[in-house]
């Protein structure tokens, strides 16, 4: 299978060169139209034909970005077009890739309307990177930075889109926003058509956003009528295996109900089984299915039958998801990630104990955040509002009444960034909450002297465009940065940070694919040395069992994506490290080691792994030491 694969994989290398050739500019020709509320749209009629990347990208694609071309050329240039799903890693070049498709798809079909929908806040990267590999002059629309904001605004954009060869760009909310508009005015209906109904191609950046199947995006993204759907998504598997079937279903709709789909579910549904429990719910089939599925990928103590499974899921969606864990990340320096466990402090466990009167679980785990930070932080978690002007001369005020090392992780972040100082290394501070981040960034400022903007920096959900950009920049090439705080949703997506080697991820978000996503803001292209995780864990609170429950999301990700034959039973699970044996010298350091309970660290299957694997069983002994 080894040596199949790879040969088909060059077959298809080879494809993609070869009609290098054909990539030419199409003068415009006539076509009919249809007629949409006064407005005229091309009708969506493309001849099949070759299309192949500019030479320029094809000189810097890289081998999974090759195939993954040839796999959009597959599901989109055919005589039955449909959807797919591009599930590469974070920082393998999915929008570079995207970009140089979609301009050799404008280059065959100059008439064609690529509508691409992503989180607003990537944007600017976006169109950035696409100046970067522009080959021809094509216009790149959106609202924002004309400021269209009303509907007879939004309108004069979408017809100069229609109008022009151009790419129109929305973000996710401002895209439902318009088709659920329910206003009966002519404007607003017409945007909502040519939205609907012009788009020769749809590409959804971070395309796991519209992932729940209740919401407005997701049903404001079915209502498109092209079949030409694609997402893109670093971190496919969110929370559960029904919304990854759900996005199947937005680029293929129905896709469960085809005939080879309801095979394999048959397949599935007859070889898995959770004890006492009938195989059908009151969902229905579907629903069976995803949750037997979920359980034999997570709890099912029969390895075979688990390999079995995921045979089956790849089977079932080998044509419409092209996935690559990013083997070329093999080639940085390393990433080592770490799980700290620290002893809180006497003062903590009394506000740990006070979380219990607390029923939502929300609740718990943004005053937790805090209470593990610094016992202080507790009833100012509870009062203070994030938007307060005066909250930096509130934190200023409470940090001269209180010892650091009552705080667990405060002092642990302390120590970190002294030693970061020391090393010449920079430091990300990521959370999920705002009082944390807004009270280290205030200890740096009052205990080091550094001012934000100089050696500081931030982005959080409320950060403009423009300070994003400027942050991101300034801290990875200016001297005197020292540490960045995150938000971790607004700086998971669409951000480099690789002037820092060393991440604290300061909370556990229930989502393991937000913590993934913030990592490979640093373990990215571009790194230059060895990358660093700390995820603090609270000992002896609510912390460490949401943790458990985050891995064993985290382990149905992984075998359904990178498990093969190569992998034993336990090659993703977490090992336990002695500190004085963990080969991080930080960690090893007296100023580090004194709070910490236990240490975990994740073990990371490297492709090169597999490869010397396959090298060893097949090739002589005596000649194996040369691979070593």
């Amino acid at each position: 299978n080894f040596i199949s694969d790879s040969f088909f994989f060059f077959l298809s290398c080879i494809q993609v060169k070869k009609s290098t050739r054909t990539y030419a500019v199409e003068p415009r020709n006539g076509r009919e139209s249809s007629e949409t509320v006064g407005f005229k749209l091309s009708e969506d009629h493309f001849t099949v034909t070759d299309i192949a990347a500019h030479p320029r990208h094809m000189k810097q694609m890289k081998p999974h970005q090759l195939e993954g071309f040839n796999f959009l050329l597959n599901n989109l240039v055919t005589d039955n077009p449909g959807g797919c799903i591009l599930a590469h890693a974070p920082g393998s070049g999915k929008t570079f890739m995207i970009i140089s498709f979609m301009q050799s798809f404008l280059a065959k079909y100059p008439h064609a309307k690529p509508l691409v929908v992503l989180p607003k806040g990537i944007l600017a990267t976006w169109k950035k990177e696409f100046q970067t590999w522009q080959v021809e002059d094509i216009q790149l629309l959106d609202f924002y930075t004309v400021k269209a904001d009303n509907r007879s605004q939004q309108l004069d954009v979408l017809k100069q889109w229609v109008e022009r060869k151009s790419i129109l760009f929305l973000g996710y909310k401002q895209f439902s926003t318009i088709i659920c508009d329910s206003g009966n005015g002519k404007t607003s209906i017409t945007c909502q058509e040519i939205l609907l109904k012009a788009p020769s191609i749809l590409i959804l950046d971070e395309g796991h956003t519209p992932r729940n199947e209740n919401t407005d995006v997701l049903q404001s993204l079915a209502k498109v009528q092209t079949t030409r759907k694609v997402v893109l998504s670093g971190t496919l598997y969110q929370n559960h295996v029904k919304e990854v079937f759900n996005i199947l279903n937005l680029v293929r709709p129905k896709f469960l109900r085809s005939d080879t789909s309801k095979s394999i579910i048959k397949r599935v549904m007859s070889k898995v089984h959770i004890s006492g429990v009938k195989k059908q719910f009151k969902g229905g089939a579907e629903a069976a299915f995803y949750d037997l599925v979920e359980h034999t990928l997570q709890k099912d103590e029969n390895f075979e039958r688990k390999v079995s499974v995921i045979h089956d899921l790849r089977e079932m969606t080998s044509r419409v998801l092209h996935y690559y864990k990013g083997d070329f990340l093999d080639e940085l320096p390393g990433l080592v990630d770490f799980t700290v466990v620290l002893g809180l402090s006497p003062r903590q466990m009394d506000e740990v104990q006070k979380l219990k009167r607390y029923q939502r679980k929300f609740k718990v785990s943004s005053v937790g955040s805090a209470v593990y930070l610094h016992p202080k932080l507790a009833s100012f978690s509870e009062k203070s509002d994030t938007t307060d002007d005066k909250i930096d001369a509130k934190i200023d005020d409470l940090l001269d009444k209180l010892d650091i090392r009552e705080g667990a992780k405060a002092k642990f972040f302390l120590n970190l960034l002294n030693l970061c100082e020391s090393a010449g290394e920079k430091l990300l501070v990521f959370s999920q909450y705002l009082i944390p981040l807004k009270f280290l960034e205030r200890l740096a400022v009052k205990l080091k002297g550094w001012q934000p903007g100089t050696e500081i920096f931030s982005i959080t959900g409320e950060s403009s465009t423009d300070h994003r950009e400027w942050s991101m920049d300034h801290f990875n090439n200016s001297p005197d940065a020292r540490v960045f705080f995150g938000s971790i949703k607004a700086c998971g997506e669409g951000i480099s940070l690789v002037g820092a080697s060393r991440i604290i991820i300061l909370d556990v978000h229930l989502n393991p694919s937000v913590t993934r996503q913030a990592i490979g803001r640093a373990f990215r292209p571009g790194q230059k040395k060895k990358v660093y995780v700390y995820r603090l864990i609270a000992g002896d609170s609510p912390e460490e069992e949401d943790h458990s429950t985050c891995f064993k999301k985290e382990l149905i990700a992984k075998m359904w994506f990178e498990w093969n034959k190569y992998c034993g039973n336990r090659d993703f699970d977490m090992e336990t490290v002695n500190v004085n044996e963990c080969n991080d010298l930080f960690l090893e350091s007296h100023l580090l080691r004194e709070d910490i309970r236990l240490l975990y660290r994740r073990l990371v299957l490297l492709s090169n792994s597999i490869r010397i694997y396959f090298l060893a069983s097949c090739i002589p002994t005596s000649i194996f030491h040369i691979f070593r």
